[in-house]
């Protein structure tokens, strides 16, 4: 894979029940500013997504947000961001984290993080963006996930090397590792 500078983080404006969920973001955020890499995050200050900024900025790191206006009139907005980017949509904030960034990961979330996470990997699978896309998998948070894209393949619906393109793992070190290593696969339509 190309150079990676920065990592778009896809993650909860919500913690969620376990502390587990917020301490891994944490660790993570923390492992990439140590390894140089910004981070691009939808720009919220509460939840994971705020959880991650902090921590990033607290370790010395750069964080990008991209954030719909009619969310920054909710005053969900970080204030602290090294840059927040205004964009009109949604779909303008997934382009524009993309456009920012060279791989992709998902954190524990919601149906938000999730959309923002398949577009991603769909990119891939049809050769728009190369870059890898992960999952940080926080007490097998995204096991039931996992099982459906092996479902997927092994129904015909995907093929295999596209479901082995997902970059998994537990660890936040583990993680970032992998994805410097990623070799993407041929896009969708040559095979």
């Amino acid at each position: 894979m190309g150079s990676l500078a920065a990592v778009a983080v896809f993650c909860g404006s919500r913690t969620g029940t376990r502390p587990v969920y917020e301490e891994t973001a944490r660790a993570f955020a923390r492992v990439c500013v140590d390894r140089g890499l910004a981070l691009v995050t939808g720009g919220g200050s509460v939840g994971l997504m705020g959880a991650v900024a902090d921590a990033a900025l607290d370790a010395g790191g750069k964080v990008i947000g991209i954030m719909p206006q009619s969310l920054i009139d909710r005053e969900l907005a970080h204030q602290g961001l090294s840059e927040l980017h205004v964009v009109d949509t949604m779909h303008e904030r997934k382009a524009a984290m993309a456009h920012r960034s060279q791989a992709a990961v998902a954190l524990p979330g919601g149906a938000g993080t999730l959309d923002e996470w398949f577009e991603s990997w769909t990119w891939g699978q049809l050769g728009i963006d190369p870059s890898p896309t992960g999952l940080l998998n926080v007490q097998g948070y995204f096991d039931h996930l996992l099982a459906q894209a092996d479902r997927m393949a092994a129904d015909g619906f995907m093929s295999q090397a596209h479901r082995d393109m997902l970059v998994v793992t537990r660890d936040p070190s583990d993680l970032l590792e992998a994805l410097l290593a990623y070799q993407p696969p041929a896009p969708k339509w040559t095979r």
